[in-house]
């Protein structure tokens, strides 16, 4: 395994909070780093697996099929 082909931990960190607290500002807040922060990690996932992970609902956000399942993952460790 070349550890280099694994995302970030605080990429996956910030979608999962993004996707459990329904908010890059909630997740912001959460994990006591910057709004653009965690919108700039989220972007990175989404480009590294190819598909969108979160999408805006309302003033809020949801995750797609992909980040729900992602964030489902991330979340049983």
């Amino acid at each position: 395994m070349d550890w280099r082909d694994i995302p970030s931990l605080a990429a996956l960190r910030a979608c999962e909070a993004a996707a459990r607290r329904g908010s890059l500002s909630e997740a912001a807040r959460a994990l006591n780093v910057t709004h653009a922060a965690i919108a700039a990690h989220v972007r990175a996932l989404e480009g590294e697996f190819g598909q969108p992970l979160l999408q805006r609902s309302g003033r809020g956000m949801v995750p797609t099929q992909a980040g729900a399942l992602l964030a489902r993952a991330l979340g049983n460790g």
